[in-house]
């Protein structure tokens, strides 16, 4: 038997070392080689000998090529739609990964109990008797729903041939190992090697195919780099063990945007859609509270209602202020915060500041900076600001208010909730409705507006 022989695999591009480096020199990256371990007698050349390779094509007209033939078949589940824009596109493959316990099988389970058609799950982490137990809990079960716990690739394919499944889902693709491949489940060499024999296999067989994929302590896909570039999607589920909302994004999708964002609620029976997201955010909102305010947003198509709070503590001179944000850009909110200390003269130095987004939702758009700078200056000055009052723009560094994009579904959003005035930046165009819209080009035009002070040491 040969001896296993020890690499360093590259998690960025794959490349192959015999000894461990800071930097990887073929790709240029930094602490991203790997330990791992290969079989000398083992051909890596296989990878393409054992994939069946496609019939060949030949050029045609574009005018004469039929896009009905790729077009989305629906899964089903509303929200998961809405990302995907439409459902899985026939021989595309989809990564989805998540924080362990978020409920990336919930969700696949679902999926799978209401595709049409005959579908495979492949568990490759738990046993069969734990997925059936999930399947009962969630009510998947249904004759159609075919139940595979199994590791090694070729298995997995053999089951394909078998079944002739219309949709197959992988659980999980660092689990899976071809004996092909001389190197251990989980390496870089195997996640490579499974991803692409799989990628062929969904293009072949004109099958959607759902890699659940594992993230690193940074929240970001483990494996090599190559696995995100192989695929056609690739989906985020986030959320919060202590929060039952479930966000779901598109960070690379080749059929549609990646702007769109599916909303769930983890309940006993499993996940379900949030149709009405921002009554959902605002639901146990406290009004007359000094630091709240709720801003109106946007994400991808769909307009959010969100509270965004601030607490302040003042600390003594010796002692530096912290800064917390939890939801929101912890340099962003740094920023306004020196903008607000600069431009407005707020005491912000002297006062430790704590932002957070509530229900768990993150913010990234620079038109949530106007309600953050205002809900930091009544928690500093304790002015509660108007409950029926919103408020929208990007700040800029000379405390200027900048305008942002889709105001009048952001204003309609706010309308149907009930709330009656907004702040806005003074350039926004012109917009049709009942709520009353007060137009600002600076953060001091925004305190007068509101009959606030400023904020003294």
């Amino acid at each position: 038997m040969a001896r296993l022989k020890l690499v360093y695999n590259c998690s960025e591009c794959g490349a192959s070392f015999p000894k461990w480096t800071g930097r990887c020199s073929a790709c240029g990256a930094w602490n991203s080689l790997v330990e791992d371990v290969e079989d000398p007698s083992a051909d890596i050349s296989s990878l393409a000998a054992g994939v069946a390779l496609l019939p060949a094509s030949s050029p045609q007209r574009i005018g004469e090529i039929d896009a009905a033939h790729g077009a989305p078949r629906s899964t089903g589940v509303d929200e998961f739609d809405r990302v995907l824009g439409g459902g899985l596109v026939p021989g595309s493959v989809t990564l989805v990964g998540g924080e362990p316990g978020v409920g990336k099988s919930t969700l696949l389970l679902q999926t799978l109990a209401a595709w049409p058609g005959r579908t495979l799950y492949v568990s490759a982490e738990e046993s069969a008797q734990q997925v059936r137990l999930r399947a009962e809990r969630l009510d998947a079960v249904r004759p159609e729903l075919w139940l595979l716990a199994e590791t090694v690739l070729p298995h997995v394919i053999a089951a394909m041939d078998e079944l002739s499944p219309e949709l197959v889902i992988i659980d999980s693709i660092q689990t899976l190992v071809d004996p092909e491949l001389g190197s251990s489940p989980g390496s870089v060499v195997q996640v490579r090697g499974c991803a692409h024999k799989l990628v062929m296999e969904a293009k072949r067989r004109n099958v959607p195919v759902i890699l659940v994929g594992h993230v690193t302590k940074e929240g970001g896909l483990a494996g090599p780099r190559v696995l995100e570039h192989v695929v056609d999607t690739v989906l985020q589920f986030e959320g919060e063990r202590h929060h039952a909302l479930r966000l779901l994004r598109a960070s690379k999708h080749r059929f549609g945007p990646t702007t769109e964002l599916g909303l769930f609620e983890m309940v006993e029976a499993g996940l379900r859609g949030v149709p009405d997201p921002s009554a959902l955010f605002l639901a146990d909102r406290q009004t007359g509270v000094a630091g709240s305010v709720v801003v109106p947003t946007l994400e991808g198509q769909r307009p959010l209602m969100v509270e965004l709070q601030v607490l302040t503590n003042k600390v003594k001179p010796d002692v530096p202020a912290r800064r917390s944000a939890q939801g929101l850009d912890p340099g962003r909110l740094a920023m306004l915060l020196a903008v607000l200390g600069q431009r407005v003269k707020a005491p912000v130095a002297q006062h430790e500041v704590y932002a957070s987004v509530v229900g768990g939702v993150k913010l990234s758009e620079p038109g949530t900076d106007l309600g953050l700078c205002l809900a930091v200056l009544s928690a500093l000055s304790g002015q509660p600001l108007p409950p029926t009052v919103v408020a929208f723009g990007e700040v800029g560094l000379g405390g200027e208010v900048r305008q942002v994009g889709h105001a009048s579904r952001r204003l309609a959003e706010a309308s149907r909730l009930g709330f009656t005035k907004a702040l806005v930046p003074a350039t926004t165009q012109a917009v049709d409705g009942p709520m009353k819209v007060e137009r600002i080009s600076t953060l001091r035009e925004a305190l007068q507006v509101l009959g606030m002070s400023v904020p003294q040491n």
